[in-house]
């Protein structure tokens, strides 16, 4: 008996330093909150006179310019992030990596795109593509 309770405590401290993987990122993580684009798939964005960016208001909800502005109500469920209906303005802009990012976020937050969140830098992926964001001051 004694041999059955050591070894039940050594399985309990064991299973304490197992690392149970990334915590989903909260929307209370978000909310209130402002994200400059640094890169798509590993590449730089050019700044611009308007960086793309990405906001998180109350309730998740999303707005957030690349060429066109963007809004739209979020939901948050283990780790994807999606915006079911989501309100984009329609210009056309001259640089065509700003237009290319309006179609990649509109796709990608309709689709949902798996959320990470780690200190001041946000990830949004799926399996086509890679956005990384720096929370703005």
């Amino acid at each position: 008996m004694k041999k059955l309770v050591a070894l039940g405590m050594f399985s309990l401290c064991l299973t304490g330093c197992v690392n149970p993987g990334k915590a989903s990122v909260q929307a209370e993580q978000l909310e209130g909150h402002r994200f400059v684009l640094e890169s798509v798939n590993g590449t730089a964005v050019k700044p611009g006179a308007v960086p793309p960016e990405m906001s998180f208001g109350e309730k998740l909800t999303v707005s957030g310019v690349m060429c066109n502005r963007f809004s739209g109500q979020a939901k948050l469920s283990e780790g994807e992030l999606k915006v079911k209906e989501m309100a984009m303005t329609r210009k056309l802009c001259a640089d065509p990596q700003l237009n290319q990012l309006d179609a990649t976020i509109g796709e990608m937050l309709r689709k949902g795109a798996q959320v990470d969140l780690t200190e001041n830098q946000l990830t949004l992926a799926t399996a086509e593509q890679t956005l990384m964001f720096k929370r703005a001051e």
